[in-house]
């Protein structure tokens, strides 16, 4: 009677099946923002380089859920929009995304994607100064919500945008901590370190680097110096070559805000699917398996024909059950692999070469193709033949930015 009893509730749960809850609202953070004016000489410069997509060697999307033109992709997109959380706190000076650690600036952010399928996104982050003094290293995480991707939602809000308030908060509290005096040797550094890359024998001496890796500032150039104001004037040129740069990055990130955006809606909406699909593919299969043998365990010889038809019909009705949930399990698994071919599929390839960009100095006019980096490297082996040539700077650099793609509003 009690094996009856079982295998009845247990046929009986079969036919409820059992559904995989999904985050509806996600957690947020607020961004603290400045309310009062800095001082804007201690405002220090932040570079954020372009991220590590973390795609492993030989990789397998359909095993490891990355999917190589993706990450490239948002290895440009997450830093620029961190650039412009940065910007919107207002406890920064100039925020740039820089291709290479080699763009002297006041701090430096580097990053590593180290998980994001549109529902789960994992960053860690690392940052240092010009000195060298290392601020901190941490990982951000958060989990998207069904309402992350509604049309409703604040669009100024990326679904992500947790983990980009989080970093951007501890980075306030840290640099708070730091003295007036320590904020305002880290932009003279730059500044010098610059000034040596340029003109190392010039500068040589002004700096010194400890055991320990730290740069300390050993002596200023005279405010008077003409030499200074013109360096001064060739950073401003670099500066803006940069700047030039991240009309790139911005070109890219609104280019692809869409298509990302949507990628990230289905990826997610298609892994919360797998995911219920897989587990309720494997309760399945393990049930059924608990009504098989259960069912054989019927007896069936009793001595009366009542209970003998009732048992009868039950183990049928028991094993058809079990039979037919085994195989429903061995299809959800391979409907499971179909919503993972969905995923691939929205991995539409997106540009990995920045824009042609056209430089106008003194009349020299000089075209820089390729990457970001690798325009920027161009850039920085013309400065220094220009600067080894004694040309100057009294003209004007006229740098081509290109033409900027229109914010998406849908």
């Amino acid at each position: 009677m009690k094996k009856r009893s079982l295998l009845l509730f247990t046929i009986a749960f079969l036919g409820t099946g059992c559904a995989v809850q999904e985050l509806v609202v996600a957690e947020e953070t607020e961004l603290a923002i400045a309310t009062s004016s800095v001082d804007e000489a201690l405002l220090l410069d932040v570079g954020i380089v372009e991220f590590n997509a973390q795609v492993p060697e030989n990789n397998r999307p359909e095993k490891t859920g990355i999917y190589e033109d993706i990450r490239r992709a948002e290895s440009k997109y997450i830093p620029y929009h961190l650039k412009t959380t940065l910007q919107n706190s207002g406890y920064w000076g100039a925020v740039r995304v820089i291709p290479s650690e080699s763009a002297f600036t006041d701090v430096v952010i580097k990053g590593t994607i180290e998980k994001s399928d549109g529902e789960y996104v994992e960053l860690q982050m690392t940052v240092s100064d010009a000195a060298g003094r290392h601020w901190f290293t941490r990982s951000y995480e958060t989990q998207t919500g069904l309402t992350s991707y509604s049309n409703r939602r604040d669009r100024r809000r990326d679904p992500y945008q947790k983990v980009f308030n989080d970093f951007a908060n501890d980075l306030y509290q840290h640099v708070s901590q730091m003295p007036p005096k320590q904020l305002q040797q880290t932009r003279q550094i730059s500044e010098l370190q610059f000034f040596s890359d340029m003109s190392p024998v010039a500068y040589d001496g002004h700096l010194a680097s400890g055991k320990d890796g730290i740069t300390t500032l050993v002596r200023l150039p005279a405010e008077n110096d003409p030499s200074v104001m013109r360096m001064r004037q060739i950073r401003e040129r670099d500066r803006l070559v940069v700047d030039t740069l991240n009309e790139h990055y911005a070109n890219f990130y609104y280019g692809i805000a869409i298509p990302y955006r949507n990628w990230r809606k289905n990826s997610r909406a298609e892994t919360v699917k797998y995911r219920q699909e897989k587990r309720s593919a494997f309760t399945q299969a393990l049930v059924g398996v608990v009504v098989l043998a259960g069912s054989t365990q019927i007896k069936t010889n009793s001595s009366s024909r009542n209970t003998r038809n009732i048992n009868r019909a039950l183990q049928y009705q028991g094993i058809s059950r079990g039979l037919n949930t085994v195989f429903g399990a061995l299809r959800r698994n391979r409907e499971a692999g179909l919503h993972l071919e969905a995923i691939a599929e929205l991995s539409e390839s997106f540009g990995n070469e920045a824009a042609p960009m056209v430089v106008n100095i003194e009349g020299q006019e000089r075209r820089l193709t390729g990457t970001a980096e690798a325009q920027f490297e161009s850039w920085r082996e013309l400065l220094r033949e220009i600067y080894e040539a004694e040309t100057g700077f009294s003209g004007a650099t006229d740098v081509g930015a290109p033409a900027r793609v229109p914010e998406p509003t849908g």
